[in-house]
């Protein structure tokens, strides 16, 4: 009977392995005694990289990493976290690509202006003053020129300014500054020294773009994570020295939890859009990633803000240390540099209006906001119809197909977007020159927002609202909104007369 039981599992154990070897494996199955070459088995060898176990999601990687934080203690988490970090970074630091650097220009002073701050005012890197040399920026902005002295000697600050007033590049210019006054001869992989926050991934990507911007005569690695695409490929980027990390904060809690990124040795933290972040419900990913950095007197912290609310303030007082606190502008909800433009016609008439503003007006990129995606479509195929080329957003286009639309807008390939608010989210391109409420919002609040992405970093644009019989109810409470009287000029026959349609389909 015993050889016939033993006959028996001989057979069944290959059997298993044959049929199962994809699946994770039990202890059981963990030795291969076909005596064939196993096809790939997902089963993590002792040798193997953190990043080769991370793509192998739900597997015994991971599961162990749940059963400690299920049935283990913190400490044992954190342990098993702390062996996943010394695996990243015992492996042979290797350092990314070299950046092409251009030669530096000579720096050339702007003439003194009376009532204006030059960059050039300030000991600044002369590669930052190279960089911002070739981006024109001569002159700091309000927030630039209140920032810039606090930053730089080391303090913490909160900023309160109005969308487009150039807080990213204050403090940027200070984070980069920073940087290069304080070399460090060793680094470890996936440890920035920077470490900023957004609350959406067009931000992250925006800010990303203007760091690369600012540091071309420097050589700084600045990386970029977000969710919703190019996981691999963000996760490696981690696998050399960082010196500032930009992401939205799910993305930087799934590469520290998989042991990709150390936040330990961050040594400025900024946290952009904080009062966005806690309208979508952010501030639990990100209290999670702060209680990760050094504590308050170990950092540098720079937080900003459009509305300073209770909570808001409560988390100043927890994460900065007796911070400057500066506020640009706090008298006009909309800023001054914001022609608007309010046009009361009948809903037949918004279209042959739209058409008129593009042919009569000097457009160089202009983004519509409707309130339905469905009407959004059928006004885009409209527009195309005569002959005006645009692009939709709308909360469920793929992510990557929406950063191509958005790229396609900032080089001018596309000139004009069709958008929902939900879709608008974190859209910031340069030289907006106009945006039209197709529909008037349906939150006052959003008014602000949708107008607020032209007429940035001082330069001038145009808001134009259509007021028909369906919206004309809510110029009350957009009024009360912005604190302005709204007067609404009357459409003009020719503005409302159809043109002729164009012969392309």
């Amino acid at each position: 009977m015993l050889k016939i039981i033993k006959k028996i599992f001989g057979r069944s154990k290959p059997v298993d392995d044959q049929y199962f070897g994809a699946k994770p494996p039990s202890k059981s199955l963990s030795k291969n005694t076909t005596g064939k070459p196993r096809k790939k088995s997902s089963t993590p060898q002792p040798q193997a990289t953190t990043e080769k176990r991370h793509i192998q999601t739900k597997k015994p990687a991971d599961k162990t990493y749940n059963k400690s934080k299920v049935h283990g203690s913190r400490k044992t988490q954190n342990n098993h976290t702390s062996k996943q970090s010394s695996n990243i970074h015992s492996r042979q630091q290797e350092a990314p690509k070299p950046k092409a650097i251009p030669t530096l220009p000579e720096i050339v002073e702007a003439p003194v202006e009376e009532g204006k701050t030059r960059f050039t005012d300030f000991q600044l890197d002369k590669t930052i003053l190279g960089a911002l040399q070739d981006l024109k920026f001569n002159y700091c902005t309000p927030i630039q020129e209140q920032c810039l002295p606090h930053t730089l000697s080391g303090k913490d600050i909160t900023g309160k300014a109005q969308t487009g007033t150039g807080k990213t590049a204050a403090f940027l210019i200070s984070a980069f500054e920073h940087l290069l006054r304080n070399p460090l001869e060793t680094r470890l992989n996936g440890t920035p020294r920077v470490l900023v926050m957004a609350p959406t991934r067009e931000l992250a990507i925006q800010i990303h773009k203007d760091a690369e911007l600012l540091s071309k005569y420097s050589g700084l690695n600045n990386v970029v994570v977000f969710g919703g695409m190019n996981h691999d490929k963000q996760r490696a980027s981690l696998h050399h020295p960082v010196d500032i990390l930009i992401g939205t904060p799910g993305r930087i809690i799934d590469y520290s939890r998989s042991g990709d990124l150390r936040l330990d040795k961050t040594e400025i933290l900024v946290i952009d859009e904080a009062d966005r972040m806690l309208d979508m419900g952010f501030m639990v990913d990100v209290r999670r990633i702060v209680g990760q950095v050094p504590p308050p007197q170990k950092r540098r912290t720079m937080f900003f803000s459009a509305t300073f609310t209770e909570d808001i303030t409560r988390l100043v007082d927890k994460w900065l240390v007796d911070p400057a606190q500066i506020v640009i502008d706090s008298e006009n909800k909309v800023a001054k540099t914001i022609e608007q433009k309010f046009l009361s016609v009948l809903s037949t008439e918004k279209l042959p209006c739209l058409l008129w503003y593009i042919k009569n007006e000097d457009i160089k990129r202009m983004l519509i906001f409707g309130n339905r995606k469905d009407k959004n479509q059928r006004l885009a195929d409209n527009l195309q119809k005569y002959g005006v080329k645009c692009e939709v957003l709308s909360g469920d286009v793929p992510q990557q197909k929406r950063i191509k639309i958005l790229e396609r807008f900032r080089s001018g390939q596309t000139n004009v977007v069709v958008a929902t608010d939900v879709a608008a989210r974190g859209i910031h391109v340069d030289d907006v020159t106009h945006v039209v409420n197709y529909d008037l919002p349906e939150k006052t609040e959003d008014y602000i927002h949708r107008i607020g992405r032209t007429g940035r970093a001082g330069a001038n644009g145009t808001a134009i609202s259509f007021v028909c019989e369906y919206g004309a109810y809510l110029m009350s409470e957009i009024e009360e909104t912005i604190g302005q009287e709204i007067k609404c000029d009357q459409a003009t026959e020719e503005m409302v007369k159809m043109p002729a349609r164009n012969n392309r389909s």
